[in-house]
């Protein structure tokens, strides 16, 4: 790399074309944002482009916001996904949070300010999960060593 920060990779599911397009016109600048019409045509970015943070609407045809996250996790479980929905349903935050495994719920229309609040935290838990994962792996080999060393010491 040369000295630059890569982008939070962001992307962003919703049936309405117009959404999509405000979303990316605000966020492009801050984020490498990748929008999708639909579940189906958020899937194939999943896999592609592997997001770290996954907004999505909840009301869609075809596929509800948290059918589609629930996909999701079936391929890309360490992605930060978030809820947004225009309106108070209860059992639909509930369902997200139990079955689609929602990082945070937003609600429509969005605002700016907490959409970029919500990514940035979002992104610093995935960041800390990362890394956590990382060192757990280092200590896990380190331990092994450690193991190895002892049945070697104890066997000699």
């Amino acid at each position: 790399m040369d000295g630059k920060v890569d982008k939070i990779k962001v992307l962003y599911v919703d049936d309405e074309e117009n959404n999509l397009i405000a979303f990316k016109a605000v966020f492009r600048r801050d984020y490498q944002v990748f929008t999708a019409i639909g579940g189906a045509e958020g899937l194939e970015i999943v896999l592609k482009e592997t997001p770290e943070v996954i907004i999505t609407d909840q009301r869609m045809p075809l596929m509800t916001g948290i059918e589609f996250l629930q996909e999701v996790i079936k391929v890309n479980s360490s992605s930060m996904r978030l809820l947004l929905t225009g309106y108070a349903d209860i059992s639909a935050v509930i369902d997200a949070i139990n079955k689609g495994q929602v990082y945070r719920y937003l609600t429509k229309p969005w605002n700016i300010d907490e959409v970029r609040q919500a990514i940035d935290s979002s992104h610093e838990l995935y960041r800390l999960r990362k890394q956590n994962a990382k060192l757990l792996e280092e200590l896990e080999i380190a331990n092994n060593q450690l193991e190895f060393l002892l049945r070697q010491k104890l066997l000699s």
